[in-house]
């Protein structure tokens, strides 16, 4: 009675290897791009949730939003990224900024994000 040999040979596993490897770069690239963004959008909502904050001049609104994110470790938005408007009477906040990683090589990742809130005062309900 022969037995087959099962399981894996060592090319396949350097194969999974390779493939597991590349994924784990990838994503160890792009979450904190993520991360970023998500607590971006939190200083956001707790700003738009701050009571008068429709009425806020928007110097003001940028300094306050600049210590906040800085307190977030949110690093990529600028002034000139952050636009304060009037919609149907509502003021708003948006925020639309991009990022560039650098993958491997000459290969860059761009993640464009933009985020709107309503400036009401009131606690966003999702």
């Amino acid at each position: 009675m022969v037995s087959k040999p099962r399981g894996m040979t060592l090319m396949s596993f350097l194969m999974v290897l390779v493939v597991v490897g590349f994924f784990a770069l990838i994503i160890m690239k792009l979450f904190p791009m993520y991360s970023e963004y998500l607590n971006l959008k939190g200083v956001m909502e707790e700003f738009a949730a701050q009571p008068n904050s429709g009425s806020t001049p928007p110097a003001t609104i940028f300094r306050d939003l600049e210590r906040r994110l800085d307190i977030a470790y949110v690093n990529s938005v600028k002034k000139e990224h952050v636009k304060v408007f009037r919609e149907g009477g509502v003021a708003k906040l948006n925020i639309a900024y991009e990022v560039r990683v650098p993958l491997f090589g000459n290969l860059d990742v761009v993640g464009k994000f933009d985020n709107t809130v309503d400036l009401t005062g009131r606690p966003a309900s999702d």
